[in-house]
């Protein structure tokens, strides 16, 4: 059993002309881990996503993957290192079919567009995707999408993908079925960090929870001790 962490971030700021997004932000994720990523609106989630996805370039800290220093790389070189994403407004290409957008994730590791393919339809088998295979992007559901961009994603063959606010807007049966999706991704051997607002769909599945307020981490540990956690409560709702 690997017991090294996968991803370790050691005091990660991020200021915008002076506007502190994140502010020294530590903590690290074990091999095929479930993390929750919670905390008010505002309060620096998806920036820490950019950063640990190469969109954006720290302003302090360190970023490391596998022991490999990977502060301020490019999104390519983070997804060839094995880190993925979704959006939290879904980004799929509306004109191509579903099969198509997931090759796109695939032709990162199969050149030949036969692999691709089978790797796509794989992908879209596991998400529950197959029977609209052949279905443009642009027609599919809100949830549907949000599915496909984690199809997308999987058939890069990440070892960590970050999925943010992937349940936003999913009436509770899409909900639940988003929570058992990434269970059977942890079942897998990959490790997520999940940005999420629906409280009842992370929290039974995470194995950890992260709370950030203020761009600044507040609280590390168990959902249950997250859950009575006085600092989560007050920035939640208030003093």
């Amino acid at each position: 059993m690997n017991t090294a962490p996968l991803l370790a971030v050691d005091g990660l700021g991020k200021a915008f002309d002076g506007l502190i997004a994140n502010r020294d932000i530590s903590f690290i994720v074990h091999h095929g881990e479930i993390i929750g990523l919670i905390g008010p609106n505002g309060a620096g989630k998806t920036t820490l996503f950019n950063c640990l996805a190469g969109f954006h370039t720290p302003t302090s800290g360190r970023i490391a993957f596998e022991g490999q220093d990977i502060t301020g790389s490019t999104p390519e070189a983070a997804a060839a290192l094995g880190i993925a994403r979704t959006f939290q407004i879904v980004r799929v290409f509306q004109s191509m079919t579903a099969r198509e957008n997931v090759m796109v994730g695939a032709m990162l590791r199969n050149k030949r567009v036969a692999e691709a393919r089978e790797r796509a339809e794989a992908e879209l088998d596991f998400v529950g995707l197959s029977h609209r295979a052949d279905t443009p992007a642009s027609d599919l559901t809100v949830s549907e999408q949000k599915r496909l961009e984690v199809a997308r994603a999987l058939a890069t063959e990440p070892k960590l993908i970050l999925l943010d606010e992937v349940m936003a807007g999913l009436n509770p049966t899409e909900v639940r079925e988003a929570s058992a999706l990434v269970h059977r991704i942890h079942q897998r051997g990959i490790a997520s960090i999940i940005v999420e607002h629906v409280m009842e769909g992370i929290m039974p599945i995470a194995h950890r929870m992260l709370v950030l307020d203020y761009g600044a981490k507040i609280a590390d540990g168990t959902p249950a001790q997250i859950a009575e956690n006085p600092a989560v409560i007050a920035a939640y709702l208030g003093e």
